[in-house]
């Protein structure tokens, strides 16, 4: 496995969940893409405002 594909649990509730695979089988994506593409949008949208977020390398 990559070394940079991280494995993270999520708790959520299963209506939200269901409604969401829904969205993102809408959008052509698997549910851990789309939460992917909110993550990059909301880093995005982060770092555009407070400037880039300085990662250390392990």
């Amino acid at each position: 496995m990559d070394d940079n594909i991280l494995r993270y649990t999520l708790r959520v509730n299963r209506t939200l969940f269901q409604k969401f695979r829904y969205v993102a089988d809408y959008e052509g994506r698997s549910a851990n893409r789309e939460i992917e593409q909110y993550i990059k949008q909301r880093v995005k949208s982060f770092e555009e405002e407070h400037g880039e977020i300085e990662v250390k390398k392990d």
